[in-house]
């Protein structure tokens, strides 16, 4: 995650959603106050927890030990915590994300809402679910949207408990078409306007009024970034396979583009070409045998030193880049004025390395 991009959420109002001790600390960096932060994840140290309740950050509980360590913390800090429970369920989508949170089908979650309420050390203020990634159909929101509003309607009915929110997590899928994929994404995935619908519909059932309505809290990182990165590779070689088709070997590989492995990218020439084209396959310059950028597609003919764009990969990329075999290469964003600003530096030997000890005693020895 960009601190540059971080920041550009954070002034569009945007909220900080982590997992982690070290995504908060980068986000308490990046100048997001405690309570704009969303913390969930079943990873929480008891240094991660200590500090998100002293700062007030929304605690989304994600298993009973969790919300037993809180309890045991409250006391210990004599403070009040602001929490949520993460709630998994059965939305029609498979497979089902029920490792994470409380289930709702068991009754699990109830019992779980239940023992925070009594707690006067407790502040109940929402709910949580994120019921799957790279989603086709919202039809499953409309179903998460209404267990979670019964929910929130028998805390309302039996503990006068009102939450501040209701959040749908994300797995909004962005325009990138899945391999095995017929039709391209954007035939296919729901719009934004469609997953809207769906959960909105929903929600409007809870309230008589607007006033009553708890907000709705929606993790969309991937439907809005995705789409605004590009990858600008070189073209190192051109060669027949055994078979006669022709590939093209490029100097990024699933090193750099993790997310080869389950999307089809657009890859584009960046330069003039002909107007002779030939099915291909375009390799990465890693030395195994599943470095494949595109197995199948279409392009010009291209030659050593040719450019090829390759898009969208503006999420999960850079956060899953790996240190194999080549360094990472620098990326920049283009602003608003058309200015191209440098917002992270291509690795030297010295960054790989930085972190590494060598013993005294193996920095001599005889062969």
């Amino acid at each position: 995650r960009s601190s540059d991009l971080c920041s550009i959420y954070h002034q569009e109002g945007s909220w900080a959603e982590v997992v982690s001790g070290f995504e908060y600390e980068k986000a308490r960096k990046l100048g997001v106050e405690g309570k704009h932060i969303v913390f969930n994840g079943p990873d929480k140290t008891e240094k991660d927890l200590t500090r998100a309740i002293k700062e007030k950050a929304k605690i989304h509980i994600d298993h009973a030990d969790e919300l037993y360590k809180i309890i045991e913390l409250t006391e210990k800090l004599n403070l009040t915590a602001d929490v949520a429970i993460r709630v998994n369920m059965d939305t029609g989508i498979y497979p089902k994300w029920d490792r994470f949170g409380f289930n709702y089908e068991n009754g699990e979650a109830w019992q779980a809402l239940k023992r925070i309420v009594i707690n006067d050390k407790l502040n109940l203020i929402g709910l949580h679910t994120h019921i799957g990634t790279y989603m086709m159909t919202a039809d499953a929101y409309r179903v998460a949207a209404s267990k979670l509003v019964l929910l929130a309607k028998n805390l309302s009915d039996q503990f006068d408990v009102n939450l501040e929110y209701i959040d749908l997590g994300g797995g909004f899928a962005s325009k990138n078409t899945l391999i095995g994929q017929y039709l391209p994404a954007e035939e296919v995935v729901p719009t934004l306007e469609q997953f809207a619908d769906a959960i909105t519909s929903e929600l409007l059932d809870f309230a008589t009024t607007p006033e009553e309505m708890p907000t709705l809290i929606l993790e969309t990182g991937r439907a809005l970034i995705d789409d605004a990165g590009y990858l600008l590779s070189t073209v190192l070689a051109t060669k027949r396979l055994s078979t006669g088709k022709r590939s093209i070997v490029i100097d990024a590989g699933v090193n750099l583009l993790f997310t080869s492995f389950w999307y089809k990218h657009k890859i584009l020439p960046a330069q003039e070409g002909t107007m002779q084209t030939e099915n291909s396959t375009i390799y990465g310059p890693l030395c195994m045998n599943i470095d494949v950028i595109r197995d199948d597609i279409t392009l010009p003919v291209l030659k050593k030193d040719d450019k090829l764009v390759i898009h969208y990969v503006g999420a999960y990329e850079v956060t899953q880049w790996m240190q194999f075999i080549t360094t990472r290469p620098n990326v920049v964003i283009v602003m608003d004025d058309g200015t191209v600003e440098l917002i992270r530096e291509k690795e030297s030997i010295e960054d790989v390395v930085r972190n590494e000890r060598l013993p005294e005693k193996l920095k001599s020895f005889k062969l």
